[in-house]
């Protein structure tokens, strides 16, 4: 029985870890988040889901979860190890650099959702302890959805990714006064707040003192003494050590254990060890937070959903609609346009997995009913999968009505007319920018091009003579003079205009020369069966020059070494022969090629006109 037991817990952790391993990557490839992954994978394996099949079905015991409560630990943690990071990105620099953001927008924000939510909770009936807890849950979003999505879409840096950021900066601090709220609401005295609120404040000052007073003695030097030992391992464990023991001193003293982990990580987050901290515990919150997601999952109820679905969509839509209708002026009040606040306020409508956290305690301290906590956490967990689709409608909306801005006048100067024959180079990074530096170091003639407006600007005005231009357009090649150009050099990165332009220029000049930066043999064999004369991978010559130069330094005879990579020069001529390419090319794919990693842009002179 005992080992049935050993066996059935080891399987439930298994399950975990496959989802991690297997198939929240093949998820991920679909375009769906990892949080909502494991949410969805929780669901699936649950006992309202395939769980529920095991009395028919036996063997599906081996793939779903026998007891949620072991996870339950793991899940715990995972919030734990999310504060203490949030704490540790905190940082007094980031909020004062985003102070106006982070501290009106955000703060407005949670505190005009909040209310409007719990008034509308106390209107359908709730408790006013319930309506409150409920209207500070619905009124935060999905941090680890909304920037992971950002992040993919390296839009983080934009004007809607920075405001939707603050905003979410602002909420991940908002969770501190609701986990004591949760505290003073469960013991609040024949139904006194104010009593509760007073005791859970002061033990939470208690907790939050002890640490700030042990932590900035000891902290420091602790790190610094595991540090100076340069063992990974050991840093790691004193890295666990941290999070883990502050959010157990806190859970001593009756508060929250994730209060105590951020408040480590604010500790923590001016010091040189920061970086080096949410490096070593990354790993470990991600499947941390993959487990929390996960038990999240188990608890939804399929059944309650499938019986009334159309109440869960009307709540699901109109939370996001009474956020939107919040958010929208507010972002407009600070100044933002009204793309981006629509931007913003469709990321931000859909509630967040901090829901799931203050569900999850105000039911377990009877402040919310079981059944209102239920249909709390499955209605969030509906609006976080819409996170992508409503991104999607800001997107569509943004093509639609964005008002196109002036276009800067140095981009207005056209390529000149060709003069005799002469080079295109198409691309002007750093590879295309040396090019162009030899090419009018030998006097021969040029024309640069470039895609990258706001680049192509700003290098016009240093004086490098550069144009603005698509090249994957026919119209635009023969502008160029590329019928009459006495070679084209294609140093683009990315592949897929690379080839197209390709194609162009050979179908506009059969005769044309077309040297091409190649990725590697595969990329140069592609570009060969488009028309390119040479193709130049980076990576062959790159890595062969490095092999040299280590073989060189460890000592190895000149002549071993030499004959060495010329054996793998004549494997890499073999596989282009094979693709069907003639000696002549072989010997040209070859040459070296500066590598992308060369001097700096602004490092460069600008070559002459």
């Amino acid at each position: 029985m005992a080992a049935a037991v050993e066996l059935a817990a080891y399987k439930d952790v298994l399950i975990i870890l496959a989802s991690t391993a297997v198939t929240v990557p093949l998820l991920k490839r679909l375009g769906i988040s990892p949080a909502l992954a494991f949410l969805g994978i929780g669901v699936l394996v649950g006992p309202t889901a395939l769980g529920g099949l095991t009395g028919t079905f036996p063997w599906l015991s081996w793939i779903t979860v026998s007891d949620s409560k072991q996870i339950a630990t793991f899940a715990e943690l995972g919030v734990v190890f999310l504060l203490f990071l949030i704490g540790l990105e905190l940082s007094y620099e980031r909020l004062t650099r985003m102070k106006r953001l982070v501290l009106g927008l955000g703060s407005l924000q949670v505190v005009g959702t909040a209310t409007v939510i719990a008034f509308i909770a106390w209107w359908l009936g709730q408790p006013v302890a319930a309506a409150l807890l409920v209207g500070g849950a619905l009124a935060l979003s999905s941090t680890a959805v909304v920037v992971e999505h950002l992040a993919e879409q390296k839009r983080l840096t934009s004007t809607s990714g920075r405001t939707t950021f603050a905003v979410l900066l602002m909420q991940d601090l908002a969770v501190i006064p609701l986990l004591f709220l949760i505290g003073a609401l469960s013991q609040r005295q024949e139904g006194s707040v104010a009593l509760g609120l007073a005791m859970a404040v002061g033990q939470g000052a208690i907790a939050v003192l002890l640490v700030v007073a042990v932590g900035r003695r000891v902290l420091r030097p602790f790190l610094r003494q595991v540090s100076a030992l340069h063992e990974p391992q050991v840093f790691m464990a004193a890295a666990i050590l941290i999070v883990v023991g502050t959010a157990v001193v806190t859970a001593a003293f009756g508060v929250s254990m994730a209060l105590g982990a951020f408040v480590a990580g604010l500790l923590l987050a001016e010091t040189e060890y920061r970086r080096a901290i949410e490096a070593t515990l990354q790993p470990f919150k991600g499947i941390l937070l993959g487990a929390f997601f996960f038990s999240v999952g188990l608890s939804i109820d399929l059944g309650a959903l499938a019986g009334a679905p159309l109440a869960y969509a009307l709540a699901v839509g109109a939370l996001i609609a009474v956020k939107i209708a919040i958010i929208v002026p507010l972002v407009r009040a600070f100044g933002q346009s009204w793309l981006v606040a629509i931007r913003s306020a469709l990321l931000l409508g859909p509630a967040g997995e901090f829901a799931f956290v203050t569900m999850g305690q105000a039911t377990a301290a009877g402040v919310v009913s079981a059944e209102t906590g239920a249909f709390i956490i499955t209605m969030t967990a509906i609006s976080m999968a819409t996170v992508p689709l409503l991104d999607r409608c800001g997107g569509w909306i943004a093509d639609r009505f964005a008002v196109k801005a002036p276009p800067d006048p140095e981009l207005k100067v056209g390529p000149p007319a060709a003069a005799g024959k002469r080079v295109i180079v198409v691309g002007y990074g750093r590879v295309g920018q040396l090019v162009c530096e030899m090419l009018a170091r030998h006097q021969v003639p040029y024309l640069a091009v470039d895609s990258d407006p706001r680049e192509i600007a700003h290098l016009r005005r240093q004086g490098h003579d550069v144009y603005f231009g698509d090249a994957n357009s026919e119209f635009f090649l023969e502008q160029c003079g590329i019928r009459d150009a006495a070679s084209l050099v294609l140093t683009l990165h990315t592949a897929g205009a690379l080839d197209e332009i390709a194609q162009i220029a050979r179908a506009l000049n059969p005769g044309l020369t077309i040297i091409a930066r190649a990725r590697d043999a595969d990329h140069a064999k592609q570009l060969y069966s488009l028309g390119v004369t040479d193709a130049v991978p980076e990576t062959i010559e790159a890595s062969l020059q490095l092999s040299e130069a280590v073989l060189f330094d460890l000592g190895v005879p000149a002549g071993k070494v030499i004959a060495s990579v010329h054996e793998r020069r004549d494997i890499f001529r073999k596989e282009l022969q094979e693709a069907g390419i003639d000696d002549a090319r072989v010997r040209n794919a070859v040459r070296t090629v500066h590598p992308d990693a060369a001097a700096p842009a602004q490092a460069l002179p600008p070559p002459p006109s």
